[in-house]
């Protein structure tokens, strides 16, 4: 799982940008135009609770999240966009998993497939790699006071599988069934989450050495700026020093 906090602290680095924060919040309003197509009930509809609440981690505007679900719910936005996954390889073999939001299916998959071919990777058949990558829940907590062992036994009780400490963040990581369940417990327990989200982490991690890993980065990186993409995985394991250096 190194390989998806590793990846998600240059995401987090890079994002403190305006440009950055822009298109998230371009990305996140589609995600929940789409959720609403399934009713605005958030009581009710789980993606649509899920997707506003990570709305909310990035600190998203509310006027900007209900204008969103208005557009989903009442059959506009939301209704002319297709979900698809891609499937391919990077760099050393490393498995990439995308997920795209798209109202024009040829386009996202030349612009996709493009960014594979000139990023040293390549598009794979359905199924060639996401059986490389599990679905999890994950909630990270900037440590702070929190002691990580005590902080681990509580959301474990809580229902997490695992928790790992890296650079001052404490990542849980639950069944996705159990990520709301932990989140609040953590919450209901003082515990300040920085944000939560069902994403794919990876079953083995491949290692990279410091030039396959920088072009890794380039290619997971390539393939979230385009507008089509909502989310990018891989299986890659960053050295450490690589990490620093995207990431500043």
């Amino acid at each position: 799982m190194s390989g998806h906090s590793k990846w998600s602290q240059i995401k987090r680095q890079k994002g403190a940008t305006d440009a950055k924060r822009g298109q998230l919040f371009t990305k996140l309003g589609r995600e929940i135009a789409v959720a609403a197509r399934h009713g605005s009930d958030t009581s009710v509809n789980s993606r649509l609770r899920l997707a506003i609440q990570r709305a909310r981690d990035a600190n998203m505007p509310m006027d900007t999240v209900e204008r969103a679900i208005k557009r989903g719910a009442g059959a506009g936005e939301g209704s002319n966009y297709q979900e698809i996954t891609y499937e391919g390889y990077g760099p050393n073999g490393v498995a990439v998993l995308v997920e795209a939001l798209t109202d024009n299916r040829n386009r996202a998959a030349a612009e996709i497939r493009s960014v594979f071919n000139r990023n040293g990777g390549n598009l794979g058949e359905t199924g060639s790699v996401r059986w490389l990558l599990e679905p999890k829940g994950v909630i990270e907590v900037e440590a702070g006071s929190h002691d990580p062992d005590e902080l681990g036994l509580l959301a474990i009780d809580a229902g997490a599988e695992d928790v790992q400490v890296q650079d001052g963040l404490i990542e849980v990581y639950t069944e996705r069934a159990n990520l709301e369940d932990v989140r609040t417990a953590l919450e209901q327990e003082g515990v300040k989450v920085a944000s939560s989200e069902a994403t794919m982490v990876p079953a083995t991690s491949i290692q990279l050495d410091d030039t396959s890993a920088e072009q890794t980065m380039r290619l997971l990186e390539r393939l979230e700026e385009l507008d089509d993409v909502q989310n990018v995985y891989s299986n890659s394991d960053i050295p450490d020093e690589v990490v620093a250096a995207l990431a500043g």
